[in-house]
């Protein structure tokens, strides 16, 4: 497809009513939690560890946020965050927080969401996300707008977020690092890819389990090792992205300038890239989770935005910001490799690989899982196994896309599937603040494991087809 419609396409989709859906749903649900997302966060992040996994679910609250952010924690951090302040100055990295900051309300009302209107496919596994509180908690006479999001989800697995977007940063960035041909890349990545997504849930929740905690800290520390080694630029590198957050950004070397706009477009597109708040993908592996509190899942899904953007992007702008190439000619992945290499001549570069590798092989997986669940929302289970060898095949061809026409197709799917979701959580917001209240007032009285918050009040058909299926 033409570059330049691809691009007037993105404009229109992300255009101002689209960043104001999205910013404005985490801020009124901000509001109506009385920022749960600053009161509640240490508990939020007490229970990534804590929470108790009893209730009806297929996997672990751990292992579904590990699930979640192995499909978050992507490129997006890496090459995402490199793209946004490339185009939008360092002032976007601002705009990064203040989405992920109010997009933290809009993650924690999805997971509970998802807990409470979850259902059972015909296996007997575990079937949730926005399309079933849209159609469960919203009314039956909404399920076109379901089937849009499902419809949506899928069409971001294949060709957004979960395939091509990743592959060709995983190709970009070994041959800029180690040489390998991206043939071989691709064959690898498609063996590694199939091996496990052909387990479903369990295979793919394993991995990321292992996988996620591993790459997490060996960024946090390789990141946190270059700042402190320019150490002395840190607090002027942050207050360059303090002030271009609110003033135009001048041209400068490779860089093209920025107004304001620019860099909270770029800011806020690539933030709900990276951690996917308002996307309405989390919620899908969210519903998953053994717990019998929505609240409780609630608060755990929040933790994904926090870890994701509020610290890995925060490291990887910074690291860019001190580093200046922002300014010259380079750009997506070998420009963060080249901030690294400044701090790390040798290790550098094959620091950043394994760690981009890692993450964008996580998010392939993640994402797999996503569209698979959509699938099986439109057409049933037996799409599943048709579904998965298009993906695969997906994952290979992806290996021989373009970057700029990846990451513009990416946005616009991304914003197709956000638009069903943002409805959904602004209609059920009081259904949010009810949860939220039953589950706080139980643990201040601390009786909250005796009573069975698992579909409090739901759908009774919904009850029923769960009872019957497990």
């Amino acid at each position: 497809m033409n570059l330049e419609l691809l691009n007037e396409i993105d404009s229109f989709v992300w255009g101002p009513p689209l960043l104001v859906l999205l910013v404005g749903t985490g801020v009124f649900l901000s509001l109506r939690l009385g920022f749960l997302q600053v009161a509640r966060l240490p508990k939020a992040l007490g229970l990534i560890f804590k929470a108790k996994s009893q209730g009806e679910g297929d996997t672990s609250s751990f292992r579904a946020l590990c699930t979640a952010l192995a499909a978050t924690i992507g490129t997006g951090n890496i090459v995402g965050v490199a793209t946004a302040v490339k185009a939008g100055g360092p002032g976007a990295l601002f705009w990064m927080w203040v989405a992920a900051f109010f997009g933290m309300a809009t993650k924690y009302a999805e997971g509970l969401l998802a807990v409470k209107y979850r259902g059972v496919d015909e296996h007997g596994e575990i079937a949730g996300g926005p399309m079933f509180y849209i159609e469960n908690g919203m009314g039956r006479q909404w399920k076109p707008l379901a089937v849009f999001f499902a419809a949506a989800g899928v069409l971001v697995a294949y060709f957004g977020i979960g395939t091509f977007a990743q592959v060709n940063s995983i190709v970009d960035i070994t041959k800029l690092s180690i040489g390998l041909d991206p043939m071989y890349t691709a064959v690898i990545l498609t063996l590694a890819v199939a091996a496990v997504t052909i387990g479903g849930l369990q295979s793919i929740a394993s991995v990321a389990s292992k996988i996620v905690p591993a790459m997490a800290v060996i960024y946090f520390v390789a990141t946190v090792g270059f700042l402190l080694m320019f150490i002395d630029k840190v607090p002027g590198a942050v207050m360059e992205v303090l002030r271009c957050a609110f003033t135009p950004t001048a041209a400068a070397g490779g860089f093209a300038g920025a107004s304001v706009m620019l860099a909270m477009r770029s800011g806020v597109a690539r933030g709900v890239f990276s951690n996917e708040s308002g996307l309405g993908s989390a919620p899908i592996v969210a519903a998953a989770a053994k717990t019998k509190w929505p609240a409780e899942q609630g608060l755990v899904s929040m933790t994904g935005t926090f870890i994701d953007t509020i610290i890995i992007c925060t490291l990887t702008g910074l690291t860019l910001v001190v580093s200046g190439l922002w300014k010259g000619d380079l750009n997506g992945a070998a420009l963060t490799q080249a901030a690294f290499m400044q701090g790390y001549p040798e290790a550098g570069k094959i620091v950043l690989m394994v760690g981009l590798v890692l993450f964008a092989f996580t998010t392939i997986l993640g994402w797999n899982y996503y569209g698979e669940r959509c699938i099986v929302y439109l057409a049933g289970v037996k799409a599943i196994l048709p579904y998965r060898i298009i993906f695969i095949v997906l994952v290979a061809l992806g290996a021989f896309l373009k970057l700029e026409a990846i990451w513009v197709l990416a946005d616009i799917v991304n914003g197709l599937m956000a638009i069903p979701n943002l409805i959904a959580l602004l209609a059920l917001s009081g259904v949010v603040v009810g949860e939220t209240k039953r589950y706080f007032k139980h643990i201040e009285q601390g009786d909250v494991d005796e009573v069975n918050g698992l579909l409090p009040d739901g759908p009774e058909e919904v009850i029923e087809q769960k009872l019957e299926g497990r």
